[in-house]
This record gives C-alpha cells, structure tokens and sequence, in this order.
C-alpha cells in the first residue's frame, strides 16, 4: 500500500512539473510582433519560425507606411552608419540572431548606435515568445514605451 501511495505522489509530482514546463515550450508555426504605431516613419517587427519547438528562424526589421523594408533603404544606411557606426542591415541581422541563439528577448547584447532599437527589439521579441508560447498566431501589436 506505501509503494502505491508514493507512486501516486511521484506521478502527481511529475504531471505538474510536466505541465509548468509545457508553458515554456514553444509551438511550431509562425509568429509575429510589431509595434502598436510607427515611429519616424517607420514600424519596427519581429517574425518567428518554430520548427520543432525551437526557433528555425528570426527576422527583425521595420517597415514605413508603403510597406518599404528600412534595411533595404541604401541612402538610410549611409547616412546612419556615418553617424552610428552601424546601420539597419547590420544591426537587424544581429539581433534577429541572438533570438535564435538565446530563445528569448531577454538576453540581448545591445549593439552601439542602434540602443533605441535594441530596446524595442527585446519588448517585440518577449511579446512574440509569448505568442509562440501559446502558439498564438495572431499579430502581436506593442506600445513600445
């Protein structure tokens, strides 16, 4: 009768541990969060893939009202990596990859001259982990602060 009774705790044990770790699981499909407005004229964006629980593939960018890539502006990136040292193309890139790495917007290493960036960056990539969480895939809208 113990032997019965610690297998049922055991068991009870193991189903709630299973359950609180299923929330951190991300579900396979396609995710995306954009800010809530635009912002000098640009709306910034993050788009997930999730293969197999895990992120396949990240892509960060903005896009300006008619819907033109900013990483794709030549003259932008000109201008700004004079100024910056770096640029959309560059910083972009970077970002997306460390969400891939590190699975989560938490753990992003700003990159010098794009901070601003780099703050919406993590509040767009904690909103579209949620989503992937809950294998929501609706667009997630953000008020960056």
């Amino acid at each position: 009768m113990k032997n019965k009774i610690l297998l049922i705790i055991f068991f009870t044990i193991l189903s709630a541990f299973c359950t609180a770790c299923s929330d951190d699981i991300l579900k396979d499909g396609y995710y995306t969060a954009e800010m809530a407005e635009y912002n000098f004229g640009w709306k910034e964006y993050v788009t997930i893939t999730v293969k197999n629980g895990k992120i396949a593939s990240a892509e960060y960018n903005a896009k300006n009202i008619g819907g033109f890539i900013k990483s794709w502006d030549n003259a932008y990136m000109k201008n700004m990596n004079s100024v910056s040292g770096t640029y959309p193309n560059e910083y972009t890139r970077l970002y997306a990859a460390q969400l891939k790495q590190n699975k989560s917007g938490e753990s992003i290493d700003m990159i010098s001259g794009a901070t601003e960036s780099g703050v919406n960056f993590k509040e767009l990539s904690k909103a579209v982990i949620e989503r992937a969480k809950k294998g929501d895939s609706s667009i997630a809208f953000v008020k960056i602060k």
